[in-house]
């Protein structure tokens, strides 16, 4: 895992970028993240967690955001959500969106908007 550390005008932000063969796949894997980043904020590539944590019925998008609630750390996914379907998963999106703890957004600088 690369760590780059960027600043925003809402504190430090932990661009955590996996290698090739690594990927978020569950909450055990986050907690290494969590342990491993020393902001409070954590900013992660859509690819470099599990395809299955965007699969509701999973739970492992539950399991990831309790621990940033537990840990009290926040979360920017970045990625293109403007073209998601499902609409369980896109009310997910806008909901997390709308608390600004764990939130979705295109770029880092949409993210930080989105963070409370």
């Amino acid at each position: 895992m690369n760590i780059e550390t960027i600043e925003s005008e809402k504190g430090n932000l932990s661009y955590c970028r996996m290698d090739e063969s690594e990927r978020i796949g569950d909450g055990s894997d986050f907690l290494g993240v969590i342990y491993s980043c020393p902001s409070h904020t954590i900013v992660l590539d859509r690819e470099d967690i599990t395809p299955e944590f965007f699969s509701l019925k999973t739970g492992i998008a539950g399991d990831l955001l309790q621990k940033v609630s537990n840990y009290r750390k926040r979360l920017i996914i970045l990625g293109d959500f403007s073209r998601v379907e499902n609409k369980p998963l896109r009310d997910f999106i806008y909901e997390s969106n709308k608390t600004g703890h764990v939130v979705f957004a295109a770029s880092i600088a949409g993210g930080v908007e989105l963070l409370k």
